[in-house]
């Protein structure tokens, strides 16, 4: 009764695909955050009788022949890339990316990790970090007598101070892109790090080299559709349920034939 394995894998499927369907709804207000989807393929198949094959009784070929699916697997949960619409906040270290391209920060063991969740902050010796006081690369330190920072779209940031006029630059932050930014680890914190499938960071200056642009004040809000995801949800949920009759069916039909006399 092969229907019971086969129905047991789309459960499976299906509970993964709620799962996923959860952590995006769950992180629908996280700043920077793409939606992810579950993806399948079918699982091998068992072949009863080739395609092409010559029929033994009249040497006629098959045009199709009998092929039996066992299933489905999980094939990859791939990261969405969408860009986030921009809430205003009006911090002057909360940054938002427009277009394509990740901040890098530095990890406590050395690692270099990337993000697109721009609420920075100021630690105690002046230096830009991130919420969970990780250094933004380049480092840069704001002096304790600036009055206020300006960032411009290229990333330069500005001081002004009470005795001066004009601006002084403080440092520029770089913007780093990928040639398969899907192939990226994702190390939760809104963090990701370089991998085999993602290639090695293009890092170059915001604007340039088909990176985007930041902007001062803003956040970038999650890509999480909400409208969309009840819907997938919903198709999950249902999905699931018919696996579950599959089951019951197939134990009908074994219970069936263990009560022929």
């Amino acid at each position: 009764m092969r229907a019971l394995k086969i129905a047991a894998t789309g459960m499976s499927a299906q509970q993964m695909r709620v799962e996923t369907i959860s952590n995006n709804l769950s992180n629908m207000s996280t700043t920077g955050y793409n939606a992810r989807r579950a993806e399948f393929a079918d699982l091998h198949y068992q072949q009863m009788s080739r395609p092409g094959t010559v029929n033994a009784t009249d040497g006629t070929v098959l045009p199709t022949g009998v092929q039996l699916g066992l299933g489905v697997r999980p094939s990859a949960v791939s990261v969405q890339l969408q860009q986030g619409s921009l809430s205003a906040t009006g911090g002057d270290l909360d940054l938002a990316i427009e277009g394509t391209g990740f901040l890098e920060v530095t990890l406590p063991s050395g690692q270099t990790a990337y993000t697109r969740d721009g609420g920075l902050k100021r630690d105690a010796e002046g230096l830009i970090v991130t919420s969970d006081g990780y250094p933004v690369e380049p480092e840069i330190v704001i002096p304790d007598d600036a009055r206020s920072i300006s960032i411009n779209t290229s990333g330069e940031v500005f001081a002004y101070f009470s005795d001066a006029t004009d601006a002084e630059l403080l440092g520029q932050f770089n913007l780093a892109g990928f040639t398969n930014a899907k192939g990226l680890e994702a190390l939760g914190g809104n963090l990701f790090a370089e991998t085999e499938a993602s290639g090695a960071a293009i890092v170059s200056t915001p604007g340039e080299d088909g990176l985007g642009t930041v902007r001062q004040g803003y956040l970038e809000s999650s890509s999480v559709d909400a409208v969309r995801e009840i819907t997938e949800l919903i198709e999950a949920q249902r999905g699931y349920e018919m696996n579950a009759k599959v089951i019951s069916a197939a134990d009908q039909m074994m219970g069936a034939t263990t009560q022929i006399r």
